[in-house]
């Protein structure tokens, strides 16, 4: 494999992670994607905030191409969680939309660079990077916040998928997947 077709098989990678990431909003209320279903809070616009803010800073400051918009989270004076959640001034497509803008700006970037191209990652104490390794880095980042977003969604409200509700779930219906779980359930008595 070249460089080459291992930087354009990185980003392909990240395109359907953000994808899967983002289409847990589809069909909810403002509400909806702001519910903390868990102690830590965790909601699906924040997950999608704070996947922006990664993107603006691991695509933007890393590489001497400063993402040209204030996000929540990537000041050194910020509250602690301040890119986790909505406030109450920010509507869902205002999110989305800085979502779409920081990652055209991190396309552009990833487009731009060869894969071992140099950066430096402020908060890792200026340790020095390569693309490869934020490619790396960001595919794991947007993997692990899209596994929470399936979490959040099938709590919000039943639904699971892939990148929408409904795709690539295995069909059954509610009798199905009530006896599929008390299945679980009753395997993982017997470790009582």
């Amino acid at each position: 494999m070249t460089d080459l077709d291992a930087k354009a098989n990185l980003h392909l990678y990240l395109r359907e992670a953000r994808e899967a990431l983002l289409g847990k909003l589809d069909e909810l209320s403002e509400y909806d994607v702001r519910r903390p279903l868990v102690p830590t809070g965790t909601n699906l616009l924040g997950l999608v905030k704070h996947v922006t803010a990664m993107a603006a800073g691991y695509f933007g400051e890393t590489f001497d191409s400063p993402f040209p918009e204030f996000v929540p989270g990537l000041d050194e004076d910020a509250e602690p969680n301040a890119d986790m959640w909505a406030t109450a001034d920010e509507s869902r497509d205002d999110v989305v939309g800085l979502w779409h803008r920081a990652w055209a700006h991190a396309d552009a970037t990833i487009d731009t660079l060869a894969i071992d191209a140099p950066g430096s990652v402020r908060w890792w104490g200026h340790t020095p990077v390569t693309l490869h390794h934020i490619l790396v880095h960001m595919l794991a980042e947007v993997n692990r916040h899209a596994g929470h977003a399936d979490i959040v969604r099938e709590l919000v409200d039943g639904q699971v998928g892939w990148r929408r509700p409904g795709d690539n779930v295995v069909e059954g219906d509610e009798a199905w997947w009530t006896a599929y779980r008390e299945g679980l359930e009753s395997t993982a008595r017997k470790f009582l």
